[in-house]
């Protein structure tokens, strides 16, 4: 079943969602589902094919059924309320809300693309590069505006990684232009790419409070005593965090550099039986 995210029509999804559960539970009917959310089975028929709204008594219910929290649910809860409402303005208002709560678009590698990619942090940093110099792909200056600067042959390396990738496309006038605005990983081989990956960014970061003035730079450090629901909580908002700020940068217009951010959220004292 797609992410609730997919959708626009609340009612679709409810459906979509009955619909599976039926297929793996052939008792589950209309009747089950309407007692479970407080309908009765004609109502909940007509909420199904988009003759009815669902009514907002029953909206936890709803949520508990589908499964949704946080964001996702908020999300579903406004596409309630962009069904419901009625005036024009109102509806936009609540749709461009709605909207703001989807993920960015984001192209996925696939598992043999991954080593390349992830392989060296400049391939990474000169896809975004060209975004500042507006797809101008000379390796010199490419090299030059990295810090710590990369040679000449190594930008042109990564230019034609990520042309093969198809993460660039060449437009006639010569310059390259990114295929997707955002990327992320797939398959069983992600997590030794990744991090191999994450360990040179991290090591960049370190390097990053003798090679950078503090005004240009922004480096930060919390060290705290939590339990497991707070470590669950504290994860789910740098993971809204993260999501957040893709959403600023692509609303910058004229990106004049490229910046790193690394999120390092780790165990200094593990919980018993989590580590040595």
């Amino acid at each position: 079943m797609k992410p609730v995210f997919e959708y626009l029509e609340y009612r679709c999804y409810l459906k979509d969602a009955f619909d599976e559960r039926k297929a793996s539970n052939p008792f589950f009917s209309y009747r089950v589902l309407a007692e479970s959310l407080g309908l009765d089975t004609s109502n909940l028929f007509r909420i199904l094919h988009e003759e009815a709204h669902l009514p907002a008594r029953c909206q936890p219910r709803t949520l508990e059924f589908l499964g949704l929290s946080g964001r996702s649910a908020e999300y579903y809860s406004m596409l309630v309320a962009y069904a419901r409402e009625r005036g024009a303005k109102s509806r936009n208002d609540i749709l461009e809300k709605a909207m703001s709560l989807r993920d960015v678009a984001r192209r996925q590698l696939e598992e043999e693309q991954l080593a390349s990619y992830f392989g060296n942090w400049w391939v990474v940093a000169v896809r975004s590069l060209l975004e500042v110099t507006d797809g101008r792909c000379v390796p010199s200056e490419l090299g030059r505006r990295l810090s710590p600067a990369v040679s000449e042959s190594e930008i042109e390396r990564s230019l034609k990684i990520l042309e093969d990738l198809g993460l660039v496309k060449k437009a006639s006038s010569g310059r390259l232009t990114l295929a997707e605005a955002h990327v992320t990983a797939g398959g069983e081989v992600r997590t030794k790419a990744v991090r191999q990956f994450q360990k040179q960014i991290l090591a960049l970061a370190s390097e990053s409070l003798e090679r950078f003035a503090r005004e240009d730079r922004d480096v930060s450090t919390l060290t705290l005593a939590l339990d497991a629901p707070a470590f669950a909580q504290i994860r789910e908002i740098l993971r809204e965090c993260r999501r957040q700020i893709q959403k600023c940068v692509e609303d910058a217009p004229t990106p004049d550099r490229v910046m790193q951010l690394s999120m390092a959220f780790f165990p200094l004292a593990p919980a018993e039986g989590k580590g040595s």
